[in-house]
């Protein structure tokens, strides 16, 4: 997927996707994989996280919001990631399976390595 199209996916305004937006064009690497998988599944997975960030006070955006549209999406998605230039933060991004729309977006800070 091209840095233009993925851009214009994370436009739609909410914090999240405007955060992955904006490293994005601060030139932050990313990928979107090929194939597609259940949102149901990836929304289990991702309950968990949001469990274990809760427990471990780890910062998150959007991460509850993503859970619940995972939750609601009835079609697979494809995944995508995006990691700030300093590291700081990655995001996900699920997108429908011909990866025109924007599913969710959720971020996670990364801890600090020694």
């Amino acid at each position: 997927m091209e840095r233009e199209q993925l851009e214009r996916l994370l436009g739609g305004g909410d914090d999240t996707s405007s955060a992955a937006l904006a490293a994005l064009r601060a030139g932050a690497p990313y990928v979107v994989w090929d194939g597609t998988t259940s949102p149901k599944s990836l929304a289990t997975v991702y309950r968990r996280r949001l469990r274990h960030t809760v427990r471990k006070d780890i910062e998150t955006s959007g991460l509850a919001w993503a859970v619940q549209r995972l939750d609601l999406y009835g079609r697979p998605v494809r995944l995508g990631q995006i990691k700030t230039a300093d590291g700081v933060w990655i995001f996900m991004v699920f997108l429908d399976a011909d990866g025109s729309r924007l599913v969710a977006c959720t971020g996670v800070r990364q801890s600090q390595q020694a």
